[in-house]
């Protein structure tokens, strides 16, 4: 039996205002609300809520056949719990059914697998935590920001409880092989890989509505018949895009919607199912481990991670940033915090690149900037003015051997204070204990002690009188 995994990208960034190298130390407010907020809604009502409905009706009509998975992450899920909670709804309605999986993905879509581990994993857990208070599920599947993965990453991932990874089927790892199998990590062979197809992925996303495509126009049935002409024992087909393919990337007027929701049907004619990524871990076994010595990714032709660190502007902005990590986990400063969560966020260096030809023109059409020495220019601004803020609290003069050691200390002590707490909290039950025992031991003393009531004599009877 054949199966379709389809799994679905929700992702937006807090986009930045511009910020003068004047700002610096004056203005601790860095984003651009009317932005956010035009985007945002503007996205939701021609694509994110409408396609939310058509998955709805897709699950509904298909009797739960039809299954997906979507990833969105916490700075999305915050912009649409404000500005359109609408779609907070849609989704907690998807979560409802139990046939649309909601992976674990890094809370700000950052980099950080690239730069910090202990930061990679909180991001991970404040994101599971996110997406358990809001739908009442906890992901088991791990997708990273921009399907980025490595062999380096592997035991980590597997450490942090997950069974299954989504990434990028690139064919300068595959070779020969193909992406239409269950693989597992080569340096954890208990963590099982799910890669993208990217050439039936791209049809939908790309190429669906290209006239001069030569299989334009492409329709359901067609589309079907090409999955249905794998070779049998492939017997999984990962679809992974961005939710924004329909409605945003390819407008409601080609047909794309239409498209979407005859897959079921057609699906159904030729017996193929669907399924969500942790049936496909749990239900295939791995042919064979797959080894990724670079990390890769499903973004550009290369598919590395060149879209975001591929230039020295967004090197320097990307080692700056993570200099303050250790810092940053210090503080108890909530807004701190919260600025340093949007500011890892992927976009930003993804507007700082420098490309040309197609992958070029795919970073303008995203940026809000005019040229990347501007992206480069009004984020390293930013980061100057919060790099002052976390030097407040800890001065940078502290290298980082002197941090490392205050760090350790901290945590020691945190460690003996708890240890202490937890022999305080057992000396007060062991009292309690004792005290209760005390009392009963005097209750029954007393009980003993107390003497017996006199027990009453009985009177003599009146002596009957003679006649």
């Amino acid at each position: 039996m054949k199966a379709i995994c389809f799994y679905f990208q929700i992702h937006q960034p807090f986009r930045l205002k511009r910020y003068r190298f004047f700002d610096i130390g004056n203005d601790h407010y860095y984003y651009d609300d009317f932005a956010n907020d035009d985007i945002v809604s503007r996205i939701a009502r021609n694509s994110y809520i409408p396609a939310a409905e058509s998955l709805l009706r897709m699950i509904d009509e298909s009797k739960g056949a039809f299954r997906c998975a979507i990833s969105v992450t916490g700075t999305a899920l915050e912009q649409f719990e404000h500005y359109v909670p609408e779609f907070i709804d849609l989704l907690k309605r998807l979560a409802e059914t139990g046939k649309c999986e909601f992976l674990a993905e890094t809370y700000a879509h950052s980099l950080s697998s690239l730069a910090d581990p202990e930061e990679f994993a909180a991001q991970v857990k404040a994101h599971d935590d996110k997406i358990e208070q809001l739908f009442g599920v906890k992901p088991k599947v791990l997708r990273n920001t921009e399907l980025i993965y490595c062999d380096e990453m592997a035991p980590h991932i597997y450490s942090m409880g997950y069974k299954g990874v989504i990434t990028e089927g690139a064919k300068h790892i595959l070779g020969w092989k193909s992406p239409n199998y269950v693989y597992a990590a080569a340096t954890q062979p208990k963590l099982k890989l799910l890669l993208k197809n990217s050439k039936l992925s791209d049809d939908i996303s790309f190429r669906f509505s290209n006239p001069e495509w030569d299989a334009y126009p492409l329709t359901a049935d067609k589309y079907i018949d090409w999955i249905a002409s794998t070779p049998a024992d492939e017997q999984i087909i990962n679809l992974f895009m961005n939710l924004e393919t329909f409605g945003e990337m390819q407008s409601r007027d080609t047909g794309i919607f239409q498209f979407l929701e005859a897959l079921p049907r057609f699906a159904r004619e030729r017996g193929i199912d669907f399924w969500t990524p942790s049936e496909a871990v749990q239900k295939l076994k791995a042919v064979g481990k797959l080894s990724v010595m670079h990390p890769i990714s499903w973004a550009d032709e290369a598919r590395d991670t060149a879209a975001w660190l591929g230039n020295k502007l967004q090197q320097e902005a990307f080692d700056k940033l993570y200099s303050v990590a250790e810092r940053v986990r210090l503080c108890d400063d909530r807004r701190l915090k919260q600025d340093w969560n949007y500011l890892q966020a992927s976009d930003h260096f993804f507007y700082m690149a420098t490309k040309h030809f197609a992958d070029g023109a795919v970073h303008s059409h995203f940026s809000p900037y005019d040229t990347p020495f501007q992206a480069f220019t009004n984020y390293m601004n930013v980061l100057a003015d919060f790099i002052v803020r976390v030097e407040e609290q800890y001065p940078l003069t502290i290298d980082n051997e002197e941090l490392n050691s205050l760090l350790t200390t901290i945590r020691n002590q945190e460690r003996e204070i708890e240890q202490l707490n937890k022999e305080v909290r057992s000396m007060r039950q062991n009292l309690e204990h004792y005290n209760e025992e005390q009392l009963l031991r005097q209750k029954q003393t007393e009980t003993a002690e107390k003497p017996a009531p006199a027990k009453k004599k009985p009177g003599r009877k009146p002596a009957a009188k003679k006649a």
